[in-house]
C-alpha cells in the first residue's frame, strides 16, 4: 500500500484524530490563558456548537459519501484536472493543491459575504455571542454543503493529489480552531505568526459587530490573502477585550446560542447591512 492508498484508506480516522487532539489542545490554553472574558452560557453554547458539529459530520457522510479525498482519487484515475493532465511531479503537486484549494475557500468566504442569499447562511457562523475554539466549526448544513460542492469542483479542476486534499482539510480544521481560540499570545509572537497562519488576535477582527471589520480578515489558514487583495485589517478599532462579537440585532439567547434557533436563523428576517454589496442608493450613499 502506497501513501496515498493509506491516506485514502484512513481518512476518516486521520482527521477526527486531528480535531479531537486539536480541539483538547485548544481548549485547555482557553482555560490556562483567555484572551476575552466569555459573555454567554459555556455549557449552553458549546453543546449547541458541538451539536451542530455533529449533525453536519453525520449529514456529510449520508448525502456525500465518496467525501473529498475520494473524489481526488477519482481524479487521479480518470486523468481528471489540470495537475493530473500537466503530470505535475507528486512533490510540486501536493503544495501547489494545498495553496489553491486555500486561496478557494478564501474567495468563497468572500462570496458568502457579498450574496445577501448566502450571508443569511453565514450569519450562523457570525451570530455567535463568544469567539471560542468551537466558534471555528459553528456552520449552517446548508453553508457546509454548499462549501463541499465548491470543494468537488475545484478538486475536478485542479486535480490535486489526495495527499494534498487531507492534508488540506485536516490543516483547514486545525487552523479554524485555533484561529477562533479565545487564546492569548504575546503581541511580538502573534505579530510574526500572523506572516504565516491566520492568527486569533487576525481573524477575530472579522467578528466584530462593525460592518467594516466583519468585512476584513476572510482567511481561516494562509493569511497572505487578505493582504494581497486588501482586506486586511491588523487590529480592532476597539481592542480585543472591549469589541462587540457579534451581529447588531441578534442577541437572543434562543436563536444565537441554541441549536434550534441556530438551524432557523437563515430563514428569519431581512439581510441588513452586513453583506458586502447589501447598498441603499436611495439617498446617493451606501447603507450603513
Amino acid at each position: 500500500m502506497d501513501l496515498e492508498q493509506f491516506v485514502l484508506a484512513n481518512e476518516p480516522a486521520l482527521r477526527l484524530g486531528f480535531f479531537l487532539g486539536v480541539f483538547a489542545v485548544i481548549g485547555l490554553w482557553e482555560v490556562v490563558a483567555p484572551r476575552r472574558a466569555l459573555t454567554a452560557s459555556k455549557a449552553m453554547r458549546w453543546a449547541s456548537n458541538l451539536g451542530l458539529v455533529a449533525l453536519n459530520t453525520v449529514l456529510l457522510r449520508l448525502v456525500f459519501p465518496l467525501a473529498a479525498a475520494g473524489v481526488a482519487a477519482f481524479c487521479a484515475a480518470n486523468g481528471w484536472g489540470l495537475l493530473n493532465h500537466f503530470r505535475v511531479p507528486f512533490w510540486l503537486a501536493v503544495p501547489i493543491g494545498v495553496i489553491a484549494m486555500d486561496f478557494v475557500i478564501w474567495l468563497q468566504h468572500v462570496m458568502v459575504h457579498a450574496v445577501p442569499a448566502l450571508w443569511r447562511l453565514h450569519r450562523v457562523h457570525h451570530t455567535d455571542p463568544d469567539y471560542d475554539v468551537t466558534t471555528g466549526a459553528r456552520f449552517h448544513p446548508i453553508e457546509i454543503a454548499l462549501s463541499m460542492l465548491i470543494k468537488f469542483a475545484t478538486i475536478a479542476v485542479l486535480g490535486p493529489p489526495v495527499l494534498a486534499v487531507v492534508v488540506f482539510e485536516i490543516l483547514l480544521n486545525a487552523t479554524a480552531m485555533f484561529n477562533h481560540g479565545n487564546i492569548r499570545i504575546p503581541i511580538g509572537v502573534d505579530r510574526v505568526l500572523r506572516l504565516l497562519v491566520v492568527t486569533p488576535d487576525m481573524h477575530r477582527v472579522h467578528h466584530s459587530v462593525e460592518e467594516d471589520e466583519t468585512n476584513s480578515n476572510f482567511g481561516f489558514n494562509l493569511p497572505w490573502w487578505d493582504r494581497l487583495f486588501g482586506t486586511y485589517r491588523a487590529q480592532p478599532r476597539a481592542g480585543h477585550e472591549a469589541m462587540t462579537i457579534g451581529i447588531h440585532g441578534h442577541k437572543d439567547p434562543r436563536e444565537v446560542a441554541r441549536l434550534d434557533g441556530m438551524l432557523l436563523l437563515p430563514f428569519r428576517g431581512e439581510v441588513e447591512g452586513y453583506a458586502i454589496n447589501r447598498r441603499d442608493w436611495r439617498d446617493g450613499r451606501a447603507k450603513r
